[in-house]
């Protein structure tokens, strides 16, 4: 299943459109602000599909019927470019449990590239709904061998993916690697370079987010 957050008119489209543009996207803070947001609307949306169950609640006057939760979800994202994204869903799954993959591309002398991981740090996974955070779907394929890569740890439950923009190759490659995986992104592009780049996307999230990197 892909859900596209900005196929009806809202602020997602406004914060969208800001990522997007080279003037705006400079503003590191308010750049890392709007991935924040496209996260907390990602994380509400996410919740109408979780599991609730009913709860009494004790007020001043008398007894409330409630829901709640039943279980807190694993917020997981790939460092470093996913953090402001993840940090929007924690806004809203504010006790969740957490994980944190490093994953990010190797680049070959021949323009190729291989994706490396080098770090996991996460919770009991089995059984869990887990909710993984990339700013970026490109080829999908840092995202599906994060996902091997949680597995080793514990079989989840359910698995979605918030991205904030998505490009269509990456979604069909995701689909068939992992067929069951939910997709929630702020929009979709339809190019894909030789190189892996999203166009027209928004650049490199983690570098206009946090300064450039020198490492390739």
């Amino acid at each position: 299943m892909v859900i596209n957050l900005s196929n009806e008119c809202s602020l997602v489209c406004d914060w969208i459109s800001e990522i997007r543009d080279v003037q705006i996207q400079t503003d590191r803070m308010r750049f890392r602000r709007n991935l924040e947001r496209i996260g907390e609307i990602a994380a509400y949306e996410i919740s109408r599909q979780l599991v609730y169950e009913e709860k009494e609640v004790q007020t001043p006057l008398g007894i409330a019927p409630s829901r709640v939760l039943k279980e807190q979800p694993v917020l997981a994202t790939i460092l470093r470019a996913g953090l402001p994204l993840h940090q929007g869903l924690l806004n809203y799954f504010d006790k969740a449990d957490n994980a944190f993959i490093s994953a990010y591309r190797k680049h070959n002398m021949d323009g190729s590239f291989e994706i490396s991981l080098d770090y996991i740090s996460c919770p009991e996974l089995e059984n869990r709904v887990v909710i993984i955070s990339d700013p970026m779907l490109a080829t999908g394929s840092s995202l599906v061998k994060t996902i091997q890569y949680l597995r080793e740890e514990g079989h989840p439950r359910e698995i979605h993916v918030v991205a904030a923009i998505a490009c269509a190759v990456g979604i069909e490659y995701v689909q068939r690697s992992e067929p069951n995986v939910k997709i929630w992104c702020g929009a979709i592009d339809e190019e894909l370079t030789a190189k892996g780049y999203i166009v027209p996307g928004l650049g490199d999230a983690g570098d206009l987010a946090f300064g450039t990197k020198v490492q390739m």
